[in-house]
């Protein structure tokens, strides 16, 4: 017990003696970069090259302006572009023939010199190292108290692709990249009114990651903007390296298995969601944006519903809600009936059904939970195989197991064909996310249906829909139009209205604008004549 003890206090004290560490090398780091750009040239190159210390990525390239002045220009390979440098930074100032000369004006003469669209002045040496991390050479010259940042930013990305996983036979086919200032292009190409507004925010102590919040002013809800900016930065965290770190900080009820983000590779996607009155939230390093506030029904909505006829987006729309249900509980409804409810099946059903399961071991749940969990890791083992043998050994998996499973005597082929209908439900939900929280939900209730029967399913409904009545996204509540009730929105969640019926926004919000388009365009022979 004693020498228990004797550990637990040296771990303690070794734990605080690092945290000391920690704290200690975290403050001189913070004083370094608090300074300010001294006017004597020698001294800023030493404290750049003890902030830089091991990092042969970072240059320091000293040369003369004019002949005369000298100066230090700061860039890291791979993130600049070199060739702008040699010709629109050093060409220009090494050869320069005019008699200089040191003065309060001069960092304006040379900025003058430079032709380079964008030029910032930078005064301490972490806007120095802020400005050289994201791929802008700085210029300091000897005599200046300031420097000089050149937007010569320069690094390998990715071209737009279709989205892989929100692909659409009618519909644009541009997608988010990993580059943020791309993604705001995409979003500016598509909505040219100024009243696109964009917030730049920066998360991460180590990552200094750029997030980008982006709204429609006079249609999005102010008090919104601010909620999502709060939030974003109350984050304290060494990097944001993907979108799911901030829906992790940001949404309302973290236990809850159902997303309360969306996050969509696609600009219509979130160009359409912004002139809904929510907000976009763009993050440099993933394609993928995520959009607040959402409800259940847009995680079940597709691009594609408002490309297509409206009869036909209504029809998908009502196939998918009818898919997402049976995702949930059609294994749960087989085992319970085949359990307790057998008065339930048609006779001839009845006598298939027990003829197929008469020399089986295992009850219907144990059946129905052991299939399930194979098909979800043949599920997974198909995403994180690589993609030219991913889709085979998922469909040759399925098909081989499920025939050596029923020959072996293991599993019925009901079952078989109830938990691969279940798969093909799963895979019709738009939203991966959602597709997920349905998988987990499965299980559970499949236990319920097990033990107590469709009572139990009815139980397990029941807890469901209690917990999605309470839950919020932003605030919003989560079944809204139909919870609580709002008549004018529905006609785009149980229907896929025609674009000149959807002439009001979703109301979402207390204050937002209401109406997105003119009244009576129902299209006809009779609009056409004067």
């Amino acid at each position: 017990m004693l020498g228990f003890i004797k550990n637990k206090l040296k771990k303690l004290l070794i734990e605080k003696k690092q945290t000391q560490l920690e704290d200690k090398n975290k403050k001189n780091s913070n004083s370094i970069l608090e300074k300010n750009i001294v006017q004597d040239l020698q001294k800023n190159l030493q404290t750049l090259k003890s902030v830089y210390a091991n990092c042969t990525d970072v240059n320091f390239r000293l040369f003369s302006i004019g002949g005369k002045i000298k100066a230090l220009l700061i860039y890291i390979e791979g993130l600049s572009n070199i060739e702008e440098i040699d010709k629109s930074v050093l060409y220009p100032l090494m050869h320069e023939k005019n008699d200089i000369k040191e003065s309060p004006h001069f960092q304006t003469f040379i900025e003058q010199k430079l032709p380079v669209s964008s030029i910032k002045e930078v005064q301490t040496i972490a806007e120095v190292v802020e400005q050289i991390s994201s791929g802008n050479p700085v210029i300091l010259i000897h005599g200046q108290s300031s420097g000089i940042s050149v937007g010569l930013a320069k690094w390998e990305k990715r071209a737009m692709e279709e989205p892989t996983a929100e692909s659409v036979v009618r519909g644009p086919r541009d997608g988010f990249t990993e580059t943020l200032m791309t993604n705001t292009s995409l979003l500016r190409r598509k909505i040219k009114s100024t009243d696109l507004k964009m917030i730049s925010l920066t998360v991460g102590r180590h990552s200094k990651t750029k997030i980008m919040i982006a709204y429609m002013e006079g249609i999005c809800d102010q008090t919104l903007v601010e909620e999502v900016t709060n939030r974003i930065e109350r984050i304290d965290i060494d990097a944001i390296l993907e979108s799911g770190y901030i829906e992790d900080f940001i949404e309302d009820n973290p236990y809850s298995p159902f997303p309360q983000v969306l996050n969509t590779e696609r600009p219509d996607v979130a160009v359409a969601s912004l002139l809904e009155g929510r907000v976009v939230i763009l993050i440099d390093g993933t394609p993928f944006a995520t959009i607040v506030p959402i409800t259940l029904y847009s995680l079940l909505q597709s691009a594609e519903d408002y490309y297509q006829r409206f009869l036909i987006g209504t029809l998908i729309r009502w196939l998918r809600y009818g898919f997402f249900l049976i995702a949930l509980l059609l294994p749960s409804i087989y085992v319970a009936i085949l359990t307790f409810h057998q008065e339930m099946i048609p006779s001839a059903l009845l006598l298939s059904i027990a003829k197929s399961r008469e020399e089986l071991p295992f009850p219907a749940l144990v059946e129905a939970i052991m299939m399930e969990i194979t098909f979800e890791a043949l599920r997974e083992a198909g995403i994180r195989l690589p993609k030219q043998v991913g889709a085979a050994v998922s469909i040759v998996g399925a098909l081989v197991i499920g025939q050596a499973a029923v020959g072996a005597g293991l599993v019925s082929a009901p079952m078989v064909m109830v938990v691969a209908l279940t798969g093909i439900a799963s895979f019709s939900i738009p939203r991966y996310s959602a597709a997920i929280a349905i998988r987990m939900l499965r299980f559970p209730i499949m236990l319920l249906a097990g033990t107590l029967g469709l009572l139990g399913i009815m139980l397990g409904l029941i807890a469901i829909i209690a917990h999605l009545c309470s839950l919020r996204s932003f605030g919003v509540p989560y079944l809204t139009p139909l919870g609580p009730m709002k008549i004018q929105d529905i006609k785009d969640v149980l229907l896929r209205a025609p674009w000149w019926k959807l002439n009001t926004r979703p109301h979402l919000t207390g204050e937002y604008n209401k109406y997105r388009q003119s009244s009576n365009q129902k299209p006809g022979p009779e609009k056409g004549r004067d």
